[in-house]
């Protein structure tokens, strides 16, 4: 008589009828019901869908991280290697958390302490779990930058978030969950930052540590691009629900659900409004120079400078949009902090045909009205502390505009004009999603009727279908309102389909500048011609062109 079977092993991960409800100002609102599913021992599941599905909300239940009592799991079970995950005391957990199962979350900035070196973030997770040495974590941790593209690791590991683009600090990310080289990796909107070039680097790095270490991954993404090179299984949610599953290939060629057709079939596209023959120059730099000393030893001696913006020339018109790309760290974002003052620079600095480098922060106040930016991390650049309808309506108390009755009404204009019910200006940043705080970003700038806005990033943590709507709302305002737009973007479909003129960053310098659309149809530098190919690379798989 034969011996019976082995049972076979339970999956890596199973998710079973899990509900999350929260509590909030008397209310209950249930952000997830009923979700299941499983994840194999090396497998990729990715889990999509809009803005405020429930995707973050699914995969912070998973490490226990939502926050009790306002969160709570009526329902459900979530077990890991078999083990029951739901409920279990916080000690348990946090042998579980960045060793077993790791996490890359949607915002670095805020993920990041800002009071601590790369070098240090990175080692704590290794001193936490492992019994390493300093030299030995030391050396982990330039293996990990090495791994994941960060130039310069020996310099780089000493760098604090704030003196890192917001590409390299989702490198750091990365390193920080890589480092104990977890069964399970969740990542949530791994490449939201980082440019098209190291977009791919980074998948490829996953891939490999995927195949090294049997790791399997959790994917939470807007991008179906890239959701369709890494991924074998996807989970399309929306409202709450799972409404779709199956294998990436099927659902990508035969869609069953309405709203993964619709999801699909959604991409950046359109053009900008043309430039008034007329239109006035609102903004202009000549020379523009932002070096940052590099300094070393017990006295911080500066023995070089990091030459982050070297020599830029720009002109924008009212009406029209620069597009500004290039890859992380080529000094995109240091430009547009500078044209506004917001960093010390040298080079003229012309605003409305007034030179304004010189000024002091008093001089500049009443002129920030007519200048202003969506930052790349919604999060991080909204006050936690005050509520939605008080940071948008900030700038108009400070620069005195209406009364307390005429300000609300302007505030509740604008979240409409974002396709946010104005009645959630007395709610806070914490409650709604990464997309839904992007919105707000671009609300809080557009109140005060800007005559030149710095859009850094701003679709980078939007769905598909959200990202499209948010672009046809800026190119109606321009057309409405003749706004010059300096827009900064690694996503070189949302570039074309906003930009009237492209300039291409590398290294602190423009390679190349010209009409959008001679920059994708005929590009003449190396390093352009490389941009394009990437993105082109990622775009066949879909299908698609750029």
């Amino acid at each position: 008589m034969s011996p019976d079977p082995r049972p076979a092993s339970p999956p890596l991960l199973e998710v079973e009828d899990l509900w999350v409800r929260f509590h909030l100002e008397g209310r209950t609102v249930d952000a997830v019901r009923g979700v299941s599913f499983t994840i194999e021992r090396g497998e990729t599941v990715a889990l999509v869908g809009e803005s405020g599905s429930g995707k973050s909300v699914t995969a912070l239940s998973i490490l226990q991280l939502l926050p009790y009592p306002r969160a709570e799991h009526p329902k459900g079970s979530i077990r890991f290697k078999g083990e029951e995950l739901m409920g279990r005391p916080e000690g348990f957990m946090r042998q579980i958390r960045g060793d077993r199962i790791a996490m890359i979350f949607q915002e670095p900035m805020t993920a990041l302490n800002p009071l601590h070196t790369v070098e240090r973030q990175i080692g704590e997770a290794l001193l936490l779990h492992r019994r390493l040495s300093r030299e030995e974590v030391r050396a982990r941790v330039l293996e990990l930058l090495r791994l994941v593209g960060i130039p310069d690791p020996e310099q780089r590991r000493r760098a604090y978030p704030h003196q890192l683009s917001g590409g390299q600090r989702q490198r750091v990310m990365i390193a920080m969950a890589l480092a104990n080289q977890p069964d399970l990796l969740i990542a949530d909107e791994p490449t939201t930052a980082v440019d098209v070039t190291i977009q791919a680097q980074i998948l490829r790095l996953l891939q490999d540590l995927q195949r090294k270490m049997g790791m399997a991954i959790l994917l939470i993404t807007h991008d179906l691009t890239i959701v369709r090179h890494l991924a074998q299984r996807v989970l399309v949610m929306t409202e709450g629900e799972l409404v779709e599953s199956g294998p990436t290939t099927r659902l990508f060629t035969a869609p069953r659900h309405p709203y993964t057709r619709r999801l699909l079939a959604a991409e950046p596209t359109g053009r900008p409004p043309p430039v008034p023959h007329d239109a006035p120059v609102v903004a202009e730099v000549r020379d523009l120079k932002v070096h940052f000393p590099i300094q070393r030893g017990l006295l911080r001696r500066t023995v070089g400078w990091v030459k982050a913006v070297d020599g830029v020339d720009l002109t924008v018109r009212a009406g029209e949009t620069l597009g500004i790309v290039g890859e992380s760290g080529s000094g995109k974002t240091t430009l547009g902090l500078a044209l506004l003052r917001l960093l010390p620079s040298r080079g003229a600095i012309r605003i409305n045909g007034i030179d304004v480098q010189g000024w002091s922060w008093r001089q500049l106040r009443p002129l920030r009205r007519i200048m202003q930016i969506v930052f790349q991390d919604p999060f991080g650049s909204l006050s936690p502390r005050m509520s939605v309808g008080q940071i948008v309506a900030e700038g108009l108390a400070i620069h005195g505009i209406g009364t307390a009755e005429e300000r609300v009404r302007r505030v509740a204009a604008a979240l409409a004009e974002v396709g946010l019910d104005p009645e959630c200006m007395h709610r806070y940043p914490h409650e709604f999603s990464g997309g839904q705080r992007q919105r707000i970003a671009i609300a809080r700038a557009l109140v005060l009727e800007p005559k030149l806005l710095v859009l850094d990033e701003p679709t980078s943590a939007l769905d598909m279908s959200v990202q499209a709507q948010v672009l046809d709302l800026l190119r109606s305002l321009q057309e409405k309102r003749g706004l010059a737009y300096l827009f900064i973007s690694h996503d070189l479909r949302v570039i074309r389909a906003m930009s009237h003129r492209v300039m291409v960053m590398k290294d602190g310098i423009v390679v190349e500048e010209g009409p959008v659309e001679r920059i994708f149809e005929d590009p003449r530098h190396p390093y352009t011609r490389a941009l394009l190919a990437a993105a082109l690379r990622m775009e066949a798989v879909e299908g698609t062109a750029i």
